[in-house]
């Protein structure tokens, strides 16, 4: 998975409820209770365009309290990732943990198991890892596997005042907050067009001190 130049993948993982389709409190049990949220799927085939894997990672306990079967998983996914093909996108893996908390799993999220193993299978430091998600439990998976955290507030965390957001925030240091899947997409892939630049004017002028260059 690593490129000829020994640099490991660029790596975006996604929270699955609330950040990329509606979140249900009753869970998304088959394919008629998917619905992606506006400009979501568009912002994973964009983040693709710009070299970006995505991998997902979500709590499914509905299977662990039986309200839904790995079938009805899984034929929730391949819609996803069939309505994302028609957008030019693509997850790389769905990793999912299929316990109720009551199992104590340490793939449940905010433990980073789940990340730990989407790091292991693609070969990447997740220190080098966006994830972005639409919980304050997803910012401290992020936080907990040492990957960058990204908030959406598109979809169950819209409502949310100030004083809430600031409070949650407050509990990971670091945290970006991003108003949609899409304005995500935009800010890391402007992100990197200012670091490359950044990087030439470094060849450009190697005497320069890295903090002239802070914007």
């Amino acid at each position: 998975m690593r490129s000829e130049h020994g640099h490991s993948m660029k790596l975006v993982i996604l929270g699955r409820d609330g950040t990329i389709n509606r979140y249900r409190d009753d869970h998304v049990k088959s394919v008629e209770e998917l619905q992606p949220l506006p400009g979501a799927l568009e912002a994973v085939a964009r983040l693709n365009h710009a070299g970006w894997h995505t991998v997902m990672a979500t709590n499914q306990p509905g299977i662990g309290r039986g309200l839904l079967d790995m079938a009805s998983l899984n034929a929730v996914h391949m819609r996803l990732n069939q309505l994302l093909a028609e957008k030019g996108g693509r997850l790389d893996a769905a990793f999912f943990c299929p316990h109720t908390p009551e199992e104590s799993c340490n793939c449940r999220k905010p433990l980073p198991g789940l990340l730990i193993q989407i790091g292991e299978r693609f070969g990447v430091a997740l220190s080098q890892v966006h994830m972005v998600g639409a919980s304050l439990r997803d910012l401290q998976t992020a936080q907990a596997a040492g990957c960058h955290p990204h908030l959406v507030l598109s979809d169950r965390l819209g409502s949310m005042s100030e004083e809430q957001l600031s409070a949650m925030l407050a509990q990971v240091p670091g945290a970006r907050v991003h108003a949609s899947l899409a304005a995500f997409a935009e800010d890391l892939i402007q992100q990197e067009r200012r670091a490359r630049a950044t990087a030439r004017g470094e060849v450009l002028t190697p005497d320069t001190s890295a903090g002239d260059l802070d914007e």
